[in-house]
């Protein structure tokens, strides 16, 4: 990853932002210097990120320059100053690594590129290119960027360069021994020990949390919502297909629906002081009394209020490791939703 990365080339003591604070860092006026233009690409931020109210006031400002590039209408690029049209990867050549598996595969281009979409790569190099940056890896061809990916020498190519792969099968990576990869078998953690550590050294120097512990969140809303994925959407890709179109769902357990007089397939407001959503309640006792789930992903349109469940969510509660986002520490209360009440 450094070789596509390159923090070689980041100059010492330049500033860097946590992605997660980005809808507060907008509207901070301490900050010096200002956030005063933003590119979006291969994100949505809008229905990703937490506290979503924050993140839409912040990219609505007036004196902000926002530029996107997407293959859809998101709703993130639907605040931008200008929207470029991003390739799909059937307009450009690729290579793809499986999640959970051992394989490799490289893509050609089946059609040509859609109007005057480009990939990120030459969107990449013609900014470079007007801003000066003249160092090699800027002006590299998606072949030797292909090729920096993956390490050409490695025995699992079986001679083959990553830009050269074959198109017809997809190359299954061996351990260096020709053997299955099979975790503690042919291959080893990438660990100190070589082992799976149940107390990690690393992240107890780093992190101070070698060993994995329970701490209490508290709040004072009574019900925990957790937003995991859904089978309709990757993230929040797809949400323009018509599988996501209307009304999310929510789903609650028995008691607690019984408890507030909510019945099955009945419009509710799930909210806290950040926002408020209007879901479809589904009662099982799939989820544990004083949780509710609602998966994660959905655009703004699916609820009247306009906001997903992303709104409930509190940017500023970070992990133990790595400061992301706390999506899963979202603390709100569930009401019967009232259509002539004021959200």
């Amino acid at each position: 990853s450094a070789a596509l990365q390159r923090p070689d080339l980041t100059p010492a003591g330049t500033r860097t932002l946590n992605i997660v604070d980005v809808g507060r860092d907008l509207l901070n006026p301490q900050l010096d210097p200002p956030i005063q233009a933003l590119f979006i690409y291969n994100h949505n931020p809008v229905c990703t990120h937490p506290d979503q109210n924050r993140m839409r006031q912040g990219l609505s400002r007036d004196d902000l320059f926002v530029a996107g590039c997407d293959v859809v209408m998101t709703d993130s690029m639907a605040y931008c100053d200008v929207v470029l049209p991003a390739a799909s990867h059937f307009e450009y050549d690729d290579i793809y690594a499986a999640y959970g598996q051992s394989y490799l595969q490289r893509a050609e281009p089946v059609i040509p590129t859609v109007g005057e979409s480009l990939p990120n790569t030459e969107i990449f190099r013609r900014l470079a290119a007007r801003f000066g940056f003249t160092d090699p890896i800027f002006q590299a061809s998606d072949q030797a960027l292909m090729d920096a990916a993956v390490d050409p020498t490695d025995p699992r190519l079986q001679g083959f360069s990553p830009s050269m792969l074959p198109l017809d099968k997809a190359l299954l990576m061996n351990a260096p021994d020709e053997q299955p990869v099979l975790m503690c078998n042919t291959v080893k953690p990438a660990t100190r020990s070589g082992k799976i550590e149940l107390f990690s050294a690393d992240l107890e120097q780093r992190f101070g949390y070698g060993l994995p512990r329970y701490e209490a969140v508290e709040d004072s809303l009574p019900l925990m919502l957790i937003s995991p994925s859904s089978r309709k959407r990757t993230n929040a890709t797809f949400g323009s297909d018509q599988a996501s179109a209307g009304i999310e769902e929510v789903e609650i357990h028995p008691a607690d629906a019984a408890a507030r007089r909510i019945s099955d397939n009945q419009q509710v407001r799930v909210w806290n002081r950040r926002g408020a959503v209007i879901l479809q309640a589904r009662i099982t006792d799939a989820v544990r009394q004083g949780v509710l789930y609602s998966p994660k992903g959905t655009w703004l349109t699916t609820s009247s209020t306009g906001q997903t469940v992303n709104a409930l969510i509190d940017a500023d509660r970070k992990t133990d490791i790595m400061a992301g986002a706390c999506y899963n520490d979202t603390f709100v209360d569930i009401e019967v939703y009232n259509n002539n009440a004021s959200d």
